[in-house]
């Protein structure tokens, strides 16, 4: 629904003025005119310090975002309605762990390393999607999870497919194709519901009244107060404002919700026909910051489940390493 004909130009990141560098003039002149140019950056070429960072910060996060997405979704695998629901939940939250794993090889094109990646997920220096510190209270939020979370996430990320670094550009590829699916089964699993009794429909709006909000928060602060997005535009990394995308969210979810037959939780949602685009009301943001700052209904939670995770699993990972190096001496032995 959303990866469908989806044509956004360009902001203005391209008008932003150069920052300062201290890098090698040269270097820096040629890395600007292929930035310039629409080109691509790859893991051989020179880059500025600045620039490589920034990936770092902005690929690890999208990776830790969809290893912890996994959760608040898997704890419904054994409660799912159908034999039919419990496969399609199992598929999704399978893809989101590959995405995690695509993400991490894209980062680690860059120098960093998946341990130190997941040292500053664990310990809570690093952030990941905010919208993954909400409990999952009924099976109509994995409903809502698949059409309004997944399809923010793809709104955010069908321009990434366009990202001047490569490795990442591609990654999304995939990532966008498999969130289209995630996005679509979840609308289905809705409509379904709406087609059910009175307490399935009003199950339906009570998980859209806590999510709307929650999802429109997504996109990130508004432009003026997002102090990363002018420079990601600038490089290429970011193509689309946070502003640009959330408008863009919701003028295609309205005809949606209004397909499902479900009442979007904002009085002041309006078709603008002078704009031609629809008005909406004033986000939360006091309680964007404080689930970002670790303060939000589930933060504790997911880190801790992620972290308990990662150290049951460590066996796992000493017997394949194990693994590689006897099938790597063996190699060695025959060769000889």
């Amino acid at each position: 629904m959303y990866t469908q004909s989806f044509n956004v130009p360009d902001g203005a990141g391209k008008t932003v003025p150069l920052a300062p560098s201290t890098e090698d003039p040269a270097l820096q002149a040629a890395f600007d005119a292929r930035i310039d140019a629409d080109g691509r950056i790859e893991p051989q070429d020179w880059m500025p310090e600045a620039y490589r960072k920034t990936l770092v910060r902005q690929i690890s996060q999208h990776a830790h975002s969809e290893i912890v997405g996994m959760l608040p979704e898997g704890n419904w695998i054994s409660r799912a309605p159908s034999l039919k629901r419990k496969a399609i939940l199992i598929a999704k939250v399978q893809d989101e762990g590959g995405h995690g794993l695509y993400l991490y090889s894209a980062a680690e094109t860059l120098g960093t390393s998946r341990d130190q990646m997941l040292e500053g997920l664990h310990s809570g220096r690093a952030k990941y999607s905010s919208i993954f510190n909400y409990p999952t209270l009924t099976w109509a939020d994995v409903g809502v999870i698949g059409w309004l979370v997944d399809g923010a996430a793809i709104m955010n990320q069908v321009p990434l497919c366009r990202c001047s670094y490569g490795p990442y550009a591609r990654a999304m590829v995939r990532v966008c194709k498999e969130e289209s699916f995630h996005q679509r089964q979840g609308y289905e699993a809705l409509l379904v519901m709406m087609q059910g009794t009175a307490e399935q429909r009003e199950m339906v709006q009570d998980a859209v009244n806590r999510w709307w909000w929650k999802c429109l928060a997504m996109f990130g602060p508004p432009d003026a107060d997002s102090p990363n997005s002018a420079q990601g535009m600038r490089w290429g990394i970011k193509r689309v404002s946070n502003d640009e995308l959330r408008q863009k969210f919701v003028d295609a979810t309205v005809p949606q919700a209004r397909v499902l037959g479900v009442t979007l939780p904002d009085p002041d949602l309006k078709w603008n026909e002078e704009r031609q685009h629809y008005d909406y009301g004033q986000i939360d943001w006091n309680e964007f910051w404080e689930t970002v700052n670790g303060n939000g209904p589930c933060n504790k939670e997911r880190l801790a489940t992620r972290v308990k995770a990662h150290n049951e699993g460590q066996w796992v990972r000493d017997a394949a390493l194990a693994y590689a190096e006897k099938q790597k001496a063996r190699s060695i032995k025959e060769a000889a």
